[in-house]
């Protein structure tokens, strides 16, 4: 199987905007793009490396927009944040499916903001707990006519839905750290971080396949989200990335691999979590992942969605035919 390419779209922020969203995805498809990803919040806080603007569509509206307007464009979600009632969660899903077909790709994560377990009454509930039973119950509920769960959050008696998912949505993983490998190879079929330092991925992927082999299981599907800023310009590709924010964020990540340095002082330092530059340059970032063997990369341009639509034609038309001539020495085990 060949790497397949997404984006993350701009449903948050200050430059979110309808036309951009619809649009922009008819023009991803058009242009050869596999997927497209939305994040997942309740109430969002953004990062302080991007913006104040707490501006968040919902990601299951804004799924329901793309797939009304495009035929293969896959819809995925990067991540999905365990604070909905999971039989609500399976409904959506579902319903996703049913209208728009195969073209689910479903990951999960913990979520970074405690804030809003909080405000749900739920914040002293262990969200790795959490995640781990809302799929044990989606898997149940695409399995069965009928079924019942007594877990440790969540308790009912015969419940169904129809119809259900076939086949089943793939489920990944999110995180960047070792417990998120752990947790990935453990009950799903996918692993997908978010942006993470290429060092920092050689590390997972080797300790992610290792396993896998020792366990006497497949290879798991392997993927991750860069934040991305092409231009014909290298400079103006740089200039739109807040730097400082994202070493500073760098420097929080516990469990990434440090640079030569010891931290996290320069934009070089964040290789493979930030891939800038023009076409040239991003096909050279995504080259290296290529060589690791990698069966996703989505492309965050969340620094310049003002400039959206000139970042996917440049991708699309600059970068995407070049990197799919290249091979990875990699074996794919399976679709998304």
């Amino acid at each position: 199987m060949a790497t397949e390419y997404g984006l993350l779209l701009p449903h948050f922020g200050e430059h979110t905007s309808v036309e951009k969203i619809v649009e922009g995805s008819k023009t991803a498809e058009r242009l050869g793009f596999d997927s497209v990803f939305v994040r997942d919040h309740l109430l969002f806080h953004p990062h302080g490396m991007e913006g104040t603007d707490s501006t968040f569509i919902d990601p299951f509206v804004v799924l329901s927009a793309v797939g009304a307007v495009t035929t293969r464009l896959k819809l995925g979600t990067g991540s999905l944040i365990p604070h909905r009632h999971p039989l609500l969660l399976a409904l959506m899903i579902n319903s996703l499916q049913y209208m728009f077909g195969n073209r689910l790709v479903l990951s999960f994560g913990l979520g970074n903001f405690q804030h809003e377990f909080d405000a749900l009454g739920i914040g002293e509930w262990k969200r790795d707990e959490l995640v781990e039973e809302q799929v044990a119950i989606l898997r149940k509920s695409w399995a069965n006519e009928h079924f019942t769960h007594e877990g440790q959050h969540y308790h009912f008696g015969e419940v169904g839905f129809k119809p259900r998912p076939a086949p089943p949505p793939k489920i990944w993983y999110a995180g960047g750290t070792p417990a998120s490998v752990r947790r990935a190879l453990a009950y799903c079929e996918g692993w997908l971080p978010g942006r993470i330092t290429l060092s920092t991925y050689r590390k997972r992927v080797a300790k992610l396949r290792s396993e896998a082999e020792a366990q006497s299981k497949p290879r798991i599907l392997e993927g991750c989200i860069p934040i991305t800023s092409i231009n014909a310009d290298r400079e103006k590709a740089l200039a739109k990335v807040n730097i400082p924010g994202l070493l500073e964020s760098a420097e929080k990540q516990k469990f990434w691999v440090k640079p030569p340095s010891g931290s996290f002082s320069k934009a070089e330092d964040l290789e493979g979590s930030l891939m800038f530059g023009d076409p040239d340059d991003v096909v050279g970032e995504v080259g290296k992942y290529l060589e690791v063997g990698i069966d996703l990369i989505v492309f965050d341009l969340r620094f310049a969605f003002d400039e959206w639509e000139q970042g996917i034609e440049l991708l699309g038309r600059k970068v995407l035919p070049r990197v799919r001539e290249l091979q990875a020495p990699q074996v794919r085990v399976a679709s998304l």
